[in-house]
């Protein structure tokens, strides 16, 4: 993949005017190519891998909420990042994920190029397959440069998504009680 995706880089700094050669771009193609097989890792995790057994057995049944989980992604329409962070919350159902296991989750997905609506759901979608909980609430709030960089160019705009699954989307109470907690 690393020989595939050099080359294609250095037909990209080629297309748009540039010398490959020059000093300063000699070594772009290779670095590049190092750069989006890392920013697109997530296609080559397995969730089973990155949970690595960490679920645990509780008795709690009380809402778990992670949130400002930091996350970094690449806007399939544009291959143009999105930033932002992640809020989770889930209602147990006699297990707990370990903690760390929610940012690994969050990076599996967005370590592709993705849409936020479709990352939203596939977290959202993963924490209640490895977890088995009663509900699980999912909000992420993003920064997209390919509306800030180009296009309509609104540098303060965010997007927000939200996925609220089983007890999380039944339970009016619930949803509210983990969108209060998360704007606080």
């Amino acid at each position: 993949m690393q020989d595939i995706l050099e080359s294609s880089f250095r037909q990209i700094i080629d297309a748009v005017g540039e010398d490959v050669k020059r000093e300063g771009l000699v070594d772009t193609p290779k670095r590049a190519a190092k750069a989006m097989e890392f920013l697109t890792q997530g296609y080559r995790q397995d969730l089973d891998e990155i949970i690595n057994n960490a679920i645990f057995e509780s008795d709690n049944d009380e809402m778990v909420i992670v949130k400002d989980i930091e996350l970094y992604s690449l806007c399939e329409h544009h291959m143009l990042p999105f930033i932002g962070k992640c809020h989770i919350a889930y209602i147990p159902n006699g297990k707990v994920l370990g903690l760390s296991k929610f940012a690994r989750i969050i990076d599996m997905f967005a370590r592709r190029l993705q849409i936020q609506e479709n990352l939203t759901r596939q977290i959202a979608e993963a924490v209640q397959q490895v977890t088995g909980a009663k509900g699980v609430g999912v909000v992420i709030e993003a920064k997209h440069m390919c509306m800030m960089m180009r296009g309509v160019e609104k540098q303060n705009s965010v997007m927000s998504s939200s996925m609220m699954l089983g007890t999380m989307r039944e339970s009016q109470a619930a949803r509210s009680e983990f969108l209060t907690l998360i704007s606080r």
